[in-house]
């Protein structure tokens, strides 16, 4: 018998849809909408919303407090780092600043110096000041004074220490020949000879030698045409405006100067000491053996130390002198010149040395010392640049020389100031004149300790 044939069920024929109608089936789905994401809203009207607590109504009031509660951490943070930024802040450079008067003048009417009635003559005291010149300043010869200048170049150039002799320097075939000139002042001197520079300077200085002014100009730069040009470039540095040199001797006429300018000269050539020294000798021995007495005859007598004489029939007698005097427990330098001196009755030399021989008197006797300040006096003060003032005092008493009617002059030269220093700290120099090498210095020092500017002077700085 056959097995019976599994019944499968048919599939259902689907129903075409009559013309018309829609086929049925699940409603159409809306589409999503997606609104824009809403602003947030203040954290009160949330909290009132959840609450179901309506938000407090915007007052001026709840707006001045909230923003208060906005900006005032952001305020302090600012405050805040504008203080640390002021307090780092590189401290400003300590300046020292002088509040004693700038000047002090002596007691008394104006000097009268004996100043010489015909020619030209000047008159100072070096560190201190001018008593003046005389006489119409313009150019004329000075003869054997020009050899002022000769030494000058020879020692800035080729110094020598006190007591050196220096080196040797060959006698040439020119300074022999030169040795018999006639007028001329001269010194003995054989070619192929040696004599040291320091005798050399003694020879111009002292005997006036006219040849060996010339040696030294060839020994030194070679010729005398390239020194004399090392002479004029000298005295303008100097500021001798009114000088030119034509020759290392002065022989020429055409070589000339004024009294004003010769004392400039003098003054910077005596802080050589090696022409301190000769230039005070009353006499030398030359390496012959010969003795030859200072043509300068003030030296050695009433404190003159020097310089030299300048004569001739066309110059007429001529001196740059110096002198000493002790005042005020200093020792001052007297230096002055008288040009073109006529002769009187016993020559042009005797005419300039007694013109010159009044004039150092008149200045020693009218030299006075005066006590201006106090040791311990406040000068000044160390200004911190934030308003800090730390006095300043003199070290010891200010003693000013001079004369009756001068006025000095007093300044102040600062030394580096640190922010912080000790009492009695160094901070700066006084100085009472001229402010050369022969002005009074006298050193100024912290009167109390220096310290940095505290945190509220560094706060509150503006610059």
């Amino acid at each position: 018998m056959p097995a019976p044939v599994p019944h499968r069920p048919q599939p259902r024929k689907r129903r075409r849809p009559r013309p018309g109608r829609h086929r049925r089936g699940p409603p159409d789905r809306p589409r999503a909408h997606h609104p824009a994401t809403p602003a947030p809203r203040p954290p009160l009207d949330l909290l009132a919303e959840l609450t179901n607590t309506p938000p407090p109504p915007d007052t001026p009031v709840r707006t001045a407090i909230r923003r208060v509660k906005i900006w005032t951490p952001l305020v302090l943070l600012l405050a805040i780092v504008f203080a640390v930024v002021q307090n780092v802040r590189p401290l400003p450079d300590p300046t020292l600043d002088l509040t004693a008067k700038d000047s002090y003048t002596f007691d008394g009417s104006t000097v009268d110096i004996p100043w010489p009635t015909e020619g030209q003559a000047a008159l100072d005291v070096d560190g201190i000041g001018s008593f003046g010149s005389s006489g119409d300043q313009k150019p004329v010869p000075i003869a054997s004074v020009a050899k002022v200048m000769t030494a000058y170049v020879i020692l800035r150039d080729r110094p020598l220490k006190s007591g050196d002799e220096g080196p040797k320097i060959e006698i040439d075939q020119a300074a022999e020949d030169q040795s018999d000139a006639g007028q001329e002042s001269t010194v003995g001197v054989t070619a192929g000879d040696k004599i040291s520079q320091r005798e050399a300077l003694e020879s111009i200085l002292i005997a006036s030698a006219n040849n060996v002014a010339r040696l030294l100009a060839r020994w030194d730069a070679g010729s005398e045409k390239a020194f004399v040009e090392k002479m004029n470039a000298a005295a303008e540095d100097l500021g001798m405006t009114n000088t030119t040199y034509t020759d290392p001797s002065g022989l020429n006429n055409t070589t000339v100067s004024t009294a004003v300018d010769q004392v400039k000269l003098a003054k910077a050539a005596m802080k050589y000491p090696a022409f301190r020294e000769v230039a005070a000798m009353m006499s030398y021995d030359d390496y012959k053996g010969k003795n030859h007495g200072n043509w300068n005859q003030l030296v050695g007598k009433n404190d003159v130390v020097g310089i030299k004489t300048g004569t001739t029939t066309s110059a007429l007698g001529n001196l740059v002198f110096a002198a000493k005097k002790e005042i005020g427990g200093e020792t001052r330098t007297i230096v002055g010149a008288v040009v073109r001196q006529p002769d009187t009755g016993s020559g042009i030399l005797a005419a300039a040395l007694d013109s010159g021989d009044q004039l150092i008197r008149a200045a020693q006797d009218t030299l006075e010392s005066a006590t201006i300040l106090k040791k311990g006096d406040v000068v000044g003060y160390v200004d911190d640049g934030l308003g800090g003032r730390t006095p300043v005092v003199a070290t010891k008493d200010v003693t000013a020389v001079g004369w009756s009617g001068l006025k000095v002059k007093l300044t102040f030269a600062s030394d580096p100031v640190p922010h912080t220093a000790t009492a009695g700290t160094k901070v700066g120099t006084l100085t009472v004149g001229d402010g050369s090498s022969g002005a009074v210095k006298i050193p100024v020092a912290l009167q109390s300790e220096l310290a940095e500017p505290g945190f509220t002077d560094r706060l509150t700085r503006i610059a």
